[in-house]
């Protein structure tokens, strides 16, 4: 849905969540206080540009090594293709997942078509919950590799705004 962004206070509360919310007890209110707006507008403005489609997603980047989380792996399963959506499902309702989606393969040499994140304390922790998935969900006969990360990369969040914190003047056009 596009959403003629024209409102000066939209495009500064755009621009003001480049960098995310402050890490604060009240970051709505925090962020209101600098843009000069309540607490109660700031969420509603909020509400309001997701409802259009301005804004598409909205979540939190969470920092799993600076939790304690210093073993990631993603896991990787070649299912039938027919059995996809309720397997990607049924993952991602598991406690341990964090994330999970669904690839196109590349043939011959890699044929995963369903992944998933899970983090944990260490890798015998995580290397015991993936065992505890495939157990629960019937996947020990499924192609699955198990890849852990050895490098981290600076996380951020979605980026808005880009046009307005450069000065350009958006009118009607949608982020």
């Amino acid at each position: 849905m596009s959403h003629a962004l024209t409102d000066p206070r939209d495009l500064a509360l755009i621009a003001a969540l480049r960098d995310g919310l402050p890490l604060c007890a009240t970051p709505y209110r925090a962020l209101g206080a600098g843009l000069g707006m309540s607490e109660a507008e700031v969420l509603g403005r909020l509400r309001s540009l997701c409802d259009s489609g301005v804004i598409r997603r909205f979540g939190a980047v969470v920092r799993h090594h600076e939790a304690g989380y210093a073993a990631n792996a993603m896991v990787v399963f070649a299912p039938p293709e027919a059995t996809i959506p309720a397997l990607g499902k049924a993952l991602a309702d598991e406690e341990a997942v964090t994330l999970c989606y669904r690839r196109a393969p590349s043939l011959p040499d890699w044929p995963y078509t369903l992944y998933c994140m899970i983090h944990g304390r260490s890798r015998d922790a995580v290397l015991a919950e993936i065992d505890a998935i495939v157990a629960r969900q019937g996947l020990a006969d499924l192609p699955r590799q198990v890849l852990f990360s050895r490098r981290r990369f600076k996380q951020t969040a979605g980026r808005y705004g880009r046009a307005m914190t450069e000065g350009a003047r958006v009118v009607g056009e949608a982020l």
